[in-house]
């Protein structure tokens, strides 16, 4: 496991958290992109980051499932409470020169399970 950029999430992490999001000038490229896939929109660069975060209606409580890192590349599972909404979500990070280059991030509202496949399956 590559520990220093899993150190760069694990800190992201906790500056969302502690409602410091200034912290992330120093965590991402100053060109970095942050891709949202589900509803096709892409933030690139510094400028645009700060004004998203800056508007934020409310900032999400980031609880980490698992931490997965290899080379330049870490896995980040979590879930984000917004004081309402709860969303199970995946975010992948590709860093160089111990910064974050790019980051993809999908996530979902919790659903029950379908009762057809109980037999298969167990919950967690």
């Amino acid at each position: 496991m590559s520990q220093p950029n899993k150190a760069v999430i694990e800190r992201l992490i906790a500056c969302i958290n502690d409602r410091q999001i200034e912290v992330m000038d120093e965590l991402f490229h100053d060109d970095a992109t942050m891709d949202w896939p589900q509803s096709r929109e892409r933030v690139n660069g510094a400028a645009n980051r700060r004004a998203i975060y800056g508007a934020f209606p409310q900032l999400p409580t980031i609880t980490p499932r698992r931490l997965t890192s290899a080379g330049d590349l870490v896995v980040a599972e979590a879930t984000l409470d917004y004081g309402g909404p709860v969303y199970e979500t995946v975010f992948i990070f590709e860093l160089s020169d111990g910064r974050i280059r790019k980051e993809t991030a999908y996530w979902s509202e919790p659903f029950e399970a379908p009762a057809w496949r109980a037999q298969w399956v167990e919950t967690f």
